[in-house]
């Protein structure tokens, strides 16, 4: 049988349904997979739910439905179960029908087709001021994985990355790099604790040194300090320290832009375009691919973000208080009103976000997809609002949040802050562990849950590692098709119903699964739940796989156990690809 079970099944509980209630012959009919292998492979409530409009006894209607229901081969036992259920027991050919589905589809298999649907997923989107760090690494994971998820389930999908290289964050690069390189000429500038400490700093600044000798640095001291207020000292945490911290660093980005002039910009181009290409690599080597890269200065040059605000001024959102320009955010939700526009006229991160948004919806999607850190939460509320401010439908947008992972080594929590330099970069990580338990690791858990990362146990070649026993599983079909050594177009003919021990069939079920837990995880924005499908298989098939021989003397019942364990590589394989983790032959 090629025609889905559940398909069938709700046909047949159609026609019953029309013959017991005609009056409720258009009812939704709900049929799932139960729990227990024992509840049969289909379950519906649908007795339960009509139960009060009907004024019926639920199981007595769950009685009659069945006594209504067509007679089909595919069904070896219908049952009424608890309080009104119906659990259907399908026949064994409808069951190991899915293995010739699964060979003749290929990689294939699993594909949805909701053709035309336009949907963009950002992520990542880091500040390019340091290394991408462990934290960054779940957000790309996450992003790719559910990016790949949804154009195989169908979608239209465009994966971008929107790239901060404008405002202070990009200032503060600039002249961190700037200052380490005047040290090698002995401009010894007290390095203040707000800028970027890390290494990758004084590599930029030695990179400037080499190429450029002392072009920026015919400066001295009194003119990088000039003006500048005094800093506190360094036990002082209060914010009148935390302020009198932050005027300091303006004022020297201040002098570091007039004391280099138009040489500024290439200081701050030079820092942008060596963390951006830095950025860039660290994701493609970790299998992350961008469509576009969206550039946050690109929204000043065009005048959207002057457009979007003016936009929001026409239809009365937004009111002036202090010389400042304030969006209503308030009448939306949020917990106060936000500046979009300082009094000296420069627009916030929030006035770029609001025009970025804008230029979302103009090109198009049917849904937006925006991925951000858990500590974002509270920007929700604002974005709506201005996208509800600017008479667009709020429905499209949708936030997915990810916690960072917290990274655990010899028991020891690693800290992570980028201006402290402090952090284990992304790329760190991934030679020490590797990409396939990287991406499998951070998918593991629901992207908004808490995720420790275990390196002991994702660098262990155990079955307690969850990746390594996937991948394994993937192996040892590779290893048995290898020592068979003959013609694969001969599984395509298996007699399938050989096939008959309970874990053959448990496993057949699995694989008919497969293709609606891919839509539900694309529809959930949930690839863990791809994840959790791949373990439970592996599982499925180890357990088969050492409870019988699959080379026997019986050349039908060989062809049909190869044939079974050909279907269940394909679908690890599928379902490692859309992790972004691959599917060795060897291990």
């Amino acid at each position: 049988m090629s025609a889905d079970p559940k398909v069938l099944l709700t046909d047949l509980l159609r026609a019953a349904l029309k013959s017991v209630a005609p009056e409720q012959a258009d009812a939704a009919i709900l049929l799932e997979r139960p729990k227990q292998a024992n509840h049969g492979d289909f379950a519906t409530n649908l007795a339960l739910q009509l139960a009060k409009p009907l004024r019926r006894n639920p199981r007595e209607l769950a009685a009659l439905l069945l006594a209504e229901l067509p007679a089909s081969g595919l069904v070896a036992k219908a049952e009424v179960a608890g309080a009104g259920f119906i659990n259907f027991t399908l026949a064994a050919d409808a069951k190991t029908a899915v293995v010739r589905e699964v060979l003749a589809r290929g990689a294939d298999y699993g594909r949805g087709a909701h053709k035309g649907v336009k949907v963009q997923v950002e992520f990542v989107s880091a500040n390019p001021t340091g290394p991408l760090h462990v934290g960054h690494g779940r957000g790309a994971a996450y992003g790719a994985s559910l990016s790949d998820l949804l154009a195989f389930a169908g979608f239209d999908v465009t994966r971008e990355y929107y790239v901060n290289d404008a405002g202070r964050q990009m200032d503060i690069l600039a002249l961190s790099t700037w200052l380490r390189y005047l040290a090698f000429f002995g401009v010894e500038v007290s390095f203040p604790p707000n800028a970027y400490q890390g290494d990758y700093v004084i590599d930029m600044a030695r990179e400037l040194r080499d190429a450029h000798q002392d072009r920026f640095a015919k400066v001295t001291l009194e003119q990088v300090l000039a003006g500048t207020p005094g800093l506190p000292p360094a036990e002082r945490k209060d914010d009148e320290a935390k302020q009198q911290r932050e005027e300091h660093l303006d004022a020297l980005i201040g002098n570091a832009k007039r004391l280099l002039g138009e040489d500024y910009a290439w200081v701050h181009g030079f820092a942008l375009n060596e963390q951006l290409s830095d950025g860039r690599e660290d994701l493609a080597e970790f299998g992350v691919r961008f469509d576009k890269w969206f550039s946050e200065q690109s929204l000043f040059d065009t005048g959207l973000i002057e457009r979007a605000i003016g936009q929001l001024e026409q239809a009365g959102h937004i009111y002036v208080q202090d010389g400042a320009k304030w969006f209503r955010s308030t009448d939306f939700g949020d917990e106060k009103d936000r500046v979009v526009q300082r009094e000296n006229g420069l627009f916030t991160y929030f006035a770029s976000d609001i025009a970025y948004h804008l230029n979302k919806y103009e090109r198009g999607f049917d849904r937006i997809i925006d991925i951000w850190g858990a500590d974002h939460h509270g920007y929700i509320p604002r974005v709506r609002g201005a996208i509800v401010a600017l008479g667009l439908p709020p429905e499209k947008l949708e936030v997915a949040l990810v916690q960072f992972a917290v990274l655990y080594r010899n028991g020891q929590k690693t800290s992570m802050s980028t201006r402290s330099g402090e952090f284990v970069t992304l790329r760190e990580l991934r030679k020490e562990v590797g990409n396939d338990a990287c991406r499998f690791f951070y998918v593991l858990r629901k992207s908004d849950q808490h995720l420790d990362f275990d390196l002991d146990l994702a660098k262990s070649q155990s079955n307690e590692n969850p990746v390594y026993y996937v991948q394994y599983a993937h192996a040892r079909v590779c290893s048995v098709l290898a020592q068979w050594d003959g013609d694969a177009a001969e599984l395509a003919g298996a007699d399938l119903g050989r096939l008959e021990n309970e874990r053959e069939l448990a496993l057949c079920a699995s694989l008919a699964a497969y293709p609606e837990l891919v839509q539900n995880a694309a529809t959930d924005y949930a690839p863990h739940q791809i994840a959790f499908y791949l373990k439970d298989l592996a599982a499925e098939f180890h357990s088969w796989y050492n409870a019988e021989r699959m080379l026997v003397e019986d050349e039908a019942l060989k062809l049909a156990r190869l044939a079974l364990a050909a279907a269940v590589r394909q679908v690890l394989a599928g379902g490692l690809a859309l992790l972004g983790v691959s599917a060795p032959a060897s291990m």
